[in-house]
């Protein structure tokens, strides 16, 4: 998928756990966990928002596009 996720960079800046994060945005860790790893097909833009506020940082220093390798890009 072209959008990265890079909230363990902003945990690890914050010097914050997952379930810490998790507690303060008010989402399970096991969602967190979803979201961090890149499995997610979506985020609300309220959990996105909090996540925001709790780490301090902006929508862009959470998320970023990656152009596909065009090897591995599907045909058709």
């Amino acid at each position: 998928m072209p959008i990265a996720v890079d909230i363990d960079i902003m945990l690890a800046r914050r010097k914050m756990s997952v379930g810490e994060l998790a507690d303060r945005v008010g989402i399970t860790p096991a969602n967190l966990a979803v979201l961090k790893n890149g499995r997610a097909k979506a985020v609300r833009f309220a959990t996105l928002a909090a996540l925001c506020e709790v780490l301090e940082c902006q929508p862009g220093d959470l998320l970023r596009w990656e152009a596909e390798d065009a090897e591995t890009a599907p045909v058709g």
